[in-house]
């Protein structure tokens, strides 16, 4: 089964109840509800560095060094739809 990705946190999206909605009332499967809700971004102005600071405590709450959680993110945000540079 392909996972799904948060476009704009990276956070995997493997359950409806983490699932953004658009302005239709309808489920994102593009983003989840932490960074997204009735179509837009709850933080329309945050940079993806400031993204990375939200991120790197919830891995390290999980198990993941520091470091580690850091490195990830900036390899991997910049990969997202929401950061990507066109």
């Amino acid at each position: 089964m392909d996972v799904n990705y948060c476009q704009s946190c990276g956070m995997p999206l493997t359950e409806k109840e983490v699932l953004g909605t658009e302005k239709n009332g309808d489920l994102s499967n593009e983003y989840c509800s932490y960074c997204y809700k009735d179509g837009d971004f709850l933080k329309p102005e945050e940079t993806m560095e400031e993204m990375i600071e939200t991120c790197v405590p919830f891995m390290v709450q999980d198990g993941m060094k520091e470091e580690e959680a850091r490195r990830m993110l900036n390899e991997f945000l910049p990969t997202l739809k929401r950061w990507k540079k066109v």
